[in-house]
């Protein structure tokens, strides 16, 4: 009996998603990731990264809400940094707690004096509510099939977020060393650089029995050297007037350092079963990287044009845009930038969404905020997925050469050339579509990016060279699905 029994055991197929090997890059497209056993892309809208720090957000409700439009990435910070109330201009900010309530790693001692309110924190000890937290919270993702990248650290971009980081002498009893905060995320920094190692490894071996974990080094590591530090009106205004067309990126500092965080990592996972992805996040908007680590496999970029992606393809990994959202509330905004940089050759897509609220936590509330979210904006990212996974995602690349003419429209394009094409163009044609590919028969479906139907379907016979195609009447944006017929 006992040898049927375990006969029965390994044959049931409901076995957890988390024994599979992690998430990782596509061995063969290392610009699209391997998730279970598929070619994947992560598409989201997603919380303000506050989602295990604020113990107040339901995060069972806000994953149900991704995943019911079939989202599949989140991003988390781990409390290494929080934020007070109105930063950024957020009103409703899952990311910053009240500070007597603030769920961080490390345990709160007895001595009160933390700035956010509450006791100091006691970065000798683990708040073991916390890592419930966390652990569950990865867990909950896990069954829904969504992946967490995990951040762990971030910039402290001005005084008022010092004031409370628990890395401030002031907000701990473990006497962490006086410094500027500009030099937290340095080999520079005293005895705070063995207080994040610890917490860096400590996150690891929790986290590592997981197969949808992806580690972040940290967030937006160029604004260490002061640049984002004030209030969002003189923020918006400078990035507006100024940034647009220059480039912050991390100081020779910052990446030394990073590159120590990131072999904290490596060397501690050496000791456990799994070895999951390492992220770095560079710059905004649109830079030709000259060096990336060996140990990163993900480039991430913020508010990045399509260029990101086009400029990075060759280094053979993942390019991402893990962050944008401060462009006002249209959705549109948004689901443009998703489109033309996924088809750019994107793998990784990630709008804030601050419709996602510890009063709404389903994503359906309203926030003043620098950007928008909603669950139309999802449902319209969800349409972008599928549209991706109806291809053969391993053979595809960029190949916007293949749209010989768009008048009117700019337009991306993934191809795998006489097999499959797939092409955006943000705004209606002003004439016919033109594309360059060999002779054969193709299905054409012209995709409503909005609603996800298909506005027009039509057999081309095609004879080679240059290939005609009328477009249905559309009144934004649109998609095209050409494949070989069978």
């Amino acid at each position: 009996m006992r040898t049927l029994f375990l006969l029965l055991l390994l044959a049931v197929p409901w076995a957890p998603a988390s024994v599979a090997q992690p998430i990782r890059l596509h061995p063969e497209n290392p610009h699209y990731f391997l998730f279970r056993a598929r070619p994947t892309v992560l598409v989201t809208s997603a919380e303000h990264y506050g989602a295990v720090v604020n113990p107040d957000f339901d995060y069972r409700v806000y994953l149900d809400a991704l995943a019911a439009d079939g989202l599949n990435y989140t991003r988390l910070f781990t409390g290494s940094y929080v934020e007070p109330p109105g930063a950024f201009g957020i009103e409703k900010n899952t990311l910053a707690p009240p500070g007597a309530r603030v769920l961080l790693p490390w345990a709160r001692s007895t001595t009160p004096g933390y700035a956010g309110g509450g006791n100091r924190f006691d970065l000798d000890g683990w708040d073991e509510a916390y890592f419930h937290r966390l652990v569950d919270f990865v867990s909950a993702a896990d069954r829904r099939g969504i992946v967490v990248e995990v951040t762990l650290f971030s910039s402290i971009y001005g005084d008022a977020q010092w004031r409370i980081n628990p890395l401030n002498r002031a907000n701990n009893v473990n006497g962490t060393d006086s410094l500027p905060r500009q030099r937290v995320s340095t080999l520079q920094n005293g005895n705070l650089l063995a207080h994040q190692e610890r917490m860096v490894r400590k996150i690891v071996r929790e986290l590592n029995r997981f197969d949808n974990v992806i580690y972040e080094i940290q967030n937006e590591p160029w604004a260490d050297n002061g640049t984002l530090a004030g209030p969002i009106n003189a923020y918006l205004a400078k990035w507006e007037e100024e940034w647009m067309n220059r480039v912050e990126y991390p100081s020779a500092a910052s990446l030394a350092w990073q590159r120590a965080i990131a072999g904290f990592v490596r060397s501690e996972e050496a000791t456990l079963p799994n070895r999951h992805l390492i992220a770095q996040n560079f710059t905004n908007f649109r830079f030709p990287l000259a060096e990336v680590d060996s140990a990163v496999s993900i480039l991430n970029f913020h508010y990045a044009y399509p260029e990101a992606a086009t400029l990075n393809y060759g280094w053979d990994r993942v390019v991402a845009v893990d962050e944008t959202g401060f462009a006002g509330a249209a959705d549109s905004t948004y689901r443009r930038q998703a489109w033309s940089f996924m088809l750019a050759g994107g793998g990784l897509f990630n709008s804030l969404d601050y419709s996602f609220t510890v009063e709404r936590p389903d994503g359906t509330d309203s926030n003043r905020a620098p950007g928008g979210g909603s669950k139309t904006l999802r449902a319209q990212l969800g349409v972008l997925k599928r549209f991706l996974e109806s291809f053969d995602l391993v053979r595809m690349r960029p190949r916007r050469d293949v749209v010989v003419l768009a008048p009117g429209a700019f337009r991306e394009a993934l191809a795998d050339p006489g097999r499959a094409y797939a092409v955006y163009l943000d705004r209606p044609l002003t004439g016919p579509l033109v594309l360059d590919a060999p002779a054969g028969t193709y299905e054409a479906k012209w995709v409503d990016v909005i609603t996800g139907l298909t506005l027009k379907r039509e057999r081309v016979v095609h004879s080679g060279s240059r290939m005609s195609l009328a477009a249905p009447e559309y009144r934004q944006d649109i998609a095209l699905r050409l494949v070989a017929a069978p």
